[in-house]
């Protein structure tokens, strides 16, 4: 491919109190084989030396630019404002959140798995995760899938191919057919984003490990751990979206089996005394689904799953065990924050190995979530 006709790459990174690690971030791109890229790192009115490391680095390379927010915003709506500087002739997008950082092949592979097929929308690969693999691939032999293959799958209880937003990059006429890409009402709105737009696409898959993402302590990851924020959101999915990729019966069924599985989940959570909030943030969610919490289902839930704890000693024994731990660390969370009148500027928040964001941003984002 020559210089006169490789397609333009354009790169974001949104960022809030990032001096950390934003260095590493800002050198994995220039670091990377392919070169014809324009990078734009969006500041959310950092209070640390954000800003300086990232104009230090714009000063020494034309093709980096700096932009920052008029008003600080929350986690979602920041990577909306990074994306939105995605440029006019760009053919591709590709994020990396402040915190992680893209191996040098990268951009390439991926750049090849688009050229390779004019159909593919979004093109995903394996990442690092601290020591382990993260994300789940397609067989080693195909490398291409129908979109609605892919989000079939992650709907019927398949492989999860979409990763984070660090693992994917999108063909750019994607990212400007709308403005604001992400839903900034929903918090896994970049697995959202895939299944809006994959439905007539296809989507990529590079067999290879291509970047790095860490995974924090009060991280957006934990919080969603920690409230289960995953079954609510495959609900929505299946409202929303199966429709479009599942049969009626299919659908149906699927949303009768993570009904199922969620009303489980909050019968062993009732063993575990979790917080007023966690109930509260799971009823409301059940609402807003159109499936109210049913306190005599929960009841029933919570009878099954004494039966499971009493018939099986050992694994009660580690499900206390674990209740304990649980309860012990959002005590130390909560006094942890009663202590402290602001957050410290590298305690980080990140969804699965990926999207970053800084602790201001996520309490913004779970006050929007609270009734």
């Amino acid at each position: 491919m020559t210089p006169r006709c490789e397609p333009l790459i354009s790169i974001v990174t949104p960022v809030y109190n990032g001096e950390k690690y934003l260095r590493e971030c800002i050198q994995s791109v220039l670091a990377q084989t392919y070169s014809n890229w324009r990078y734009s790192i969006v500041n959310n009115c950092s209070t640390d030396r954000t800003l300086n490391i990232a104009h230090e680095y714009a000063a020494r390379d034309s093709r980096i630019r700096v932009v920052t927010n008029e008003r600080f915003v929350g986690v979602v709506e920041n990577y909306n404002n990074a994306l939105r500087q995605t440029s006019a002739d760009s053919a591709y997008c590709k994020v990396v959140a402040a915190d992680d950082f893209l191996f040098p092949e990268c951009l390439e592979r991926m750049l090849e798995s688009f050229e390779a097929n004019t159909r593919i929308g979004i093109v995903g690969a394996y990442q690092l995760c601290g020591t382990r693999v993260a994300w789940q691939g397609l067989p080693y032999t195909q490398s291409i899938v129908s979109g609605r293959d892919a989000c079939r799958m992650e709907l019927m209880g398949g492989p999860y191919l979409f990763g984070s937003p660090t693992t994917i990059m999108f063909r750019a006429d994607i990212v400007r057919t709308r403005d604001g890409l992400f839903n900034e009402a929903n918090l896994h709105a970049d697995t959202e984003a895939c299944f809006e737009f994959l439905e007539h696409r296809d989507f990529g898959f590079v067999h290879q490990i291509l970047t790095f993402g860490r995974v924090q302590q009060d991280s957006l990851t934990s919080y969603s751990r920690r409230y289960n924020t995953y079954t609510p959101s495959l609900l929505y999915l299946l409202l929303r979206y199966g429709p479009k990729y599942l049969t009626a019966e299919e659908r149906s069924r699927r949303i009768d089996e993570v009904l199922g599985q969620y009303y489980h989940y909050l019968a062993r959570q009732v063993y575990r005394r979790r917080e007023p909030e966690f109930w509260r943030f799971h009823r409301t969610k059940l609402t807003e689904l159109g499936y109210p919490l049913r306190r005599r289902r929960l009841a029933r839930a919570v009878v099954a799953v004494a039966a499971d704890l009493l018939l099986n000693p050992k694994h009660t024994a580690e499900f206390m065990l674990r209740s304990a731990r649980l309860r012990r660390s959002s005590r130390a969370r909560g006094n942890a924050a009663m202590s402290s009148a602001a957050p410290s500027s590298d305690v980080r928040a990140v969804a699965p190995c990926g999207r970053s964001v800084q602790q201001g941003e996520l309490e913004q984002e779970a006050l929007r979530q609270r009734p």
